[in-house]
Protein backbone atom coordinates (compact mmCIF):
# COMPACT_ATOMS: atom_id res chain seq x y z
CA UNK A 1 0.00 0.00 0.00
CA UNK A 2 0.90 3.20 -1.11
CA UNK A 3 2.15 6.17 1.17
CA UNK A 4 -0.56 8.83 -0.37
CA UNK A 5 -3.46 5.86 -0.32
CA UNK A 6 -2.90 5.36 3.80
CA UNK A 7 -2.50 9.25 3.88
CA UNK A 8 -5.88 9.63 2.10
CA UNK A 9 -7.61 6.61 4.05
CA UNK A 10 -6.13 8.32 7.75
CA UNK A 11 -7.88 11.95 6.40
CA UNK A 12 -10.75 10.03 4.80
CA UNK A 13 -11.07 8.66 8.56
CA UNK A 14 -10.77 11.70 10.73
CA UNK A 15 -13.15 14.03 8.06
CA UNK A 16 -15.80 10.84 8.82
CA UNK A 17 -15.56 11.43 12.55
CA UNK A 18 -16.21 15.44 12.64
CA UNK A 19 -18.95 14.64 10.27
CA UNK A 20 -20.73 11.90 12.70
CA UNK A 21 -19.83 14.14 15.80
CA UNK A 22 -21.39 17.20 13.81
CA UNK A 23 -24.53 15.28 12.94
CA UNK A 24 -24.89 14.05 17.07
CA UNK A 25 -24.59 17.48 17.62
CA UNK A 26 -27.34 18.45 15.42
CA UNK A 27 -29.63 16.13 16.31
CA UNK A 28 -29.66 17.19 19.79
CA UNK A 29 -30.07 20.23 18.79
CA UNK A 30 -33.39 19.82 17.04
CA UNK A 31 -34.54 17.48 19.84
CA UNK A 32 -33.83 20.13 22.33
CA UNK A 33 -35.35 23.17 20.33
CA UNK A 34 -38.53 20.70 18.85
CA UNK A 35 -39.05 18.82 22.26
CA UNK A 36 -41.79 20.24 24.21
CA UNK A 37 -41.48 21.10 27.60
CA UNK A 38 -43.17 21.76 31.06
CA UNK A 39 -42.80 25.10 32.42
CA UNK A 40 -45.49 25.13 35.31
CA UNK A 41 -44.27 24.89 38.58
CA UNK A 42 -43.44 21.37 39.90
CA UNK A 43 -44.51 22.00 43.24
CA UNK A 44 -48.07 21.66 43.49
CA UNK A 45 -50.42 23.45 46.15
CA UNK A 46 -51.55 22.71 49.50
CA UNK A 47 -54.69 22.94 50.70
CA UNK A 48 -53.74 24.84 54.06
CA UNK A 49 -56.66 25.83 55.34
CA UNK A 50 -58.08 22.23 55.18
CA UNK A 51 -55.30 20.71 56.53
CA UNK A 52 -54.88 22.79 59.22
CA UNK A 53 -58.87 21.74 60.10
CA UNK A 54 -58.25 17.77 59.79
CA UNK A 55 -55.03 18.47 61.26
CA UNK A 56 -56.60 20.58 64.64
CA UNK A 57 -60.02 17.85 64.51
CA UNK A 58 -57.91 14.69 64.65
CA UNK A 59 -55.58 15.74 67.54
CA UNK A 60 -57.58 18.22 69.52
CA UNK A 61 -54.61 20.47 69.77
CA UNK A 62 -55.35 24.08 69.11
CA UNK A 63 -54.09 25.10 65.97
CA UNK A 64 -53.69 28.55 63.89
CA UNK A 65 -55.53 28.73 60.65
CA UNK A 66 -53.28 31.53 59.04
CA UNK A 67 -55.41 33.50 56.70
CA UNK A 68 -53.04 33.92 53.81
CA UNK A 69 -52.25 37.55 51.54
CA UNK A 70 -53.32 37.99 48.20
CA UNK A 71 -51.23 35.95 45.70
CA UNK A 72 -49.21 33.71 48.54
CA UNK A 73 -49.83 30.09 48.41
CA UNK A 74 -48.83 27.30 50.96
CA UNK A 75 -46.41 24.78 49.71
CA UNK A 76 -46.15 22.47 52.71
CA UNK A 77 -48.43 21.78 55.78
CA UNK A 78 -48.47 19.14 58.04
CA UNK A 79 -48.71 18.08 61.70
CA UNK A 80 -46.05 16.06 63.23
CA UNK A 81 -47.04 14.52 66.98
CA UNK A 82 -44.27 11.62 67.31
CA UNK A 83 -41.53 13.78 67.30
CA UNK A 84 -38.52 12.47 69.52
CA UNK A 85 -39.06 15.09 72.14
CA UNK A 86 -42.96 14.64 72.30
CA UNK A 87 -43.31 17.82 71.31
CA UNK A 88 -46.78 18.18 68.66
CA UNK A 89 -45.09 20.73 65.85
CA UNK A 90 -47.04 21.64 62.65
CA UNK A 91 -45.22 23.42 59.97
CA UNK A 92 -46.30 25.21 56.90
CA UNK A 93 -44.39 27.13 54.31
CA UNK A 94 -46.10 30.37 52.35
CA UNK A 95 -44.93 31.32 48.82
CA UNK A 96 -45.06 34.69 47.57
CA UNK A 97 -43.16 34.70 44.86
CA UNK A 98 -40.04 32.50 43.04
CA UNK A 99 -37.71 34.96 46.22
CA UNK A 100 -39.86 35.27 48.82
CA UNK A 101 -40.91 32.78 51.40
CA UNK A 102 -42.23 32.93 54.97
CA UNK A 103 -42.02 29.20 56.55
CA UNK A 104 -44.25 28.68 59.68
CA UNK A 105 -44.24 26.31 62.98
CA UNK A 106 -46.10 26.13 65.87
CA UNK A 107 -45.20 24.23 68.54
CA UNK A 108 -47.39 23.05 71.75
CA UNK A 109 -46.25 21.98 74.99
CA UNK A 110 -43.20 22.99 74.40
CA UNK A 111 -40.15 24.46 76.14
CA UNK A 112 -37.32 26.78 76.57
CA UNK A 113 -34.83 23.10 75.47
CA UNK A 114 -37.09 23.15 72.11
CA UNK A 115 -37.08 26.80 71.56
CA UNK A 116 -33.10 27.00 72.18
CA UNK A 117 -32.52 24.21 69.90
CA UNK A 118 -34.56 25.75 67.05
CA UNK A 119 -32.64 28.70 67.11
CA UNK A 120 -29.24 27.46 67.03
CA UNK A 121 -26.89 29.87 65.68
CA UNK A 122 -29.24 33.05 66.16
CA UNK A 123 -28.94 36.04 68.63
CA UNK A 124 -31.95 38.07 69.58
CA UNK A 125 -31.58 41.30 68.18
CA UNK A 126 -35.10 43.19 69.36
CA UNK A 127 -38.99 42.57 69.61
CA UNK A 128 -42.01 43.70 67.85
CA UNK A 129 -45.28 44.26 69.52
CA UNK A 130 -48.85 44.19 67.57
CA UNK A 131 -51.55 44.41 69.98
CA UNK A 132 -50.63 43.44 73.25
CA UNK A 133 -48.52 40.51 71.90
CA UNK A 134 -44.75 40.91 71.51
CA UNK A 135 -42.77 39.10 68.97
CA UNK A 136 -38.64 37.98 69.59
CA UNK A 137 -36.72 38.80 66.78
CA UNK A 138 -33.55 36.66 65.90
CA UNK A 139 -30.97 36.74 63.11
CA UNK A 140 -28.33 34.48 62.17
CA UNK A 141 -25.00 35.13 63.82
CA UNK A 142 -23.57 34.74 60.46
CA UNK A 143 -24.48 37.09 57.33
CA UNK A 144 -25.17 35.08 54.33
CA UNK A 145 -25.48 36.59 51.06
CA UNK A 146 -28.10 35.76 49.49
CA UNK A 147 -29.93 35.52 52.81
CA UNK A 148 -30.99 31.90 53.55
CA UNK A 149 -34.33 31.22 55.05
CA UNK A 150 -33.56 30.73 58.73
CA UNK A 151 -31.35 34.10 59.18
CA UNK A 152 -34.42 36.06 60.59
CA UNK A 153 -36.81 34.35 62.59
CA UNK A 154 -39.76 36.22 64.82
CA UNK A 155 -40.81 33.98 68.09
CA UNK A 156 -44.02 34.59 69.86
CA UNK A 157 -44.29 32.52 73.17
CA UNK A 158 -47.70 31.93 74.13
CA UNK A 159 -49.85 30.33 76.55
CA UNK A 160 -53.81 28.40 76.06
CA UNK A 161 -56.16 26.99 77.77
CA UNK A 162 -54.66 23.59 77.53
CA UNK A 163 -50.92 24.40 77.58
CA UNK A 164 -48.49 26.40 79.41
CA UNK A 165 -45.81 26.81 77.00
CA UNK A 166 -46.12 26.81 73.14
CA UNK A 167 -44.30 28.93 70.15
CA UNK A 168 -44.96 29.85 66.86
CA UNK A 169 -42.31 30.87 64.99
CA UNK A 170 -42.04 32.68 61.67
CA UNK A 171 -38.69 33.07 59.23
CA UNK A 172 -37.81 33.20 55.80
CA UNK A 173 -36.59 35.81 52.90
CA UNK A 174 -39.72 38.31 52.43
CA UNK A 175 -40.32 42.10 53.03
CA UNK A 176 -40.69 43.38 56.42
CA UNK A 177 -44.23 44.41 55.58
CA UNK A 178 -45.11 41.06 54.99
CA UNK A 179 -43.44 39.36 58.07
CA UNK A 180 -45.93 42.09 59.54
CA UNK A 181 -48.79 41.10 57.57
CA UNK A 182 -48.27 37.36 59.03
CA UNK A 183 -47.69 38.61 62.44
CA UNK A 184 -50.94 40.70 62.88
CA UNK A 185 -52.83 38.26 61.57
CA UNK A 186 -51.62 35.81 63.66
CA UNK A 187 -52.32 38.10 66.78
CA UNK A 188 -55.12 39.60 66.05
CA UNK A 189 -57.54 36.46 64.59
CA UNK A 190 -59.84 35.06 66.62
CA UNK A 191 -58.21 31.66 67.25
CA UNK A 192 -60.62 28.79 67.48
CA UNK A 193 -59.89 27.41 71.03
CA UNK A 194 -56.83 29.51 71.58
CA UNK A 195 -56.05 31.96 73.71
CA UNK A 196 -53.02 33.90 73.69
CA UNK A 197 -51.72 34.31 77.56
CA UNK A 198 -48.03 36.79 76.97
Amino acid sequence: MSDSAARHRARQTVINLVLALAACVALVVVITVTLPRNESNRVQAVDYSSVVTQAATSSKLELVNVKLPNNWWCNQAALTTNNIDTVPVFKAGFVGSDTKYIGYTQALNANPTWLALGLNGMTQTGAKTYGIHSWDIYESVVKHDPKKTMDYVMVLKYTSKTSNENYILLYGVAEPSEFDFFAKQITTQAWSGVTIID
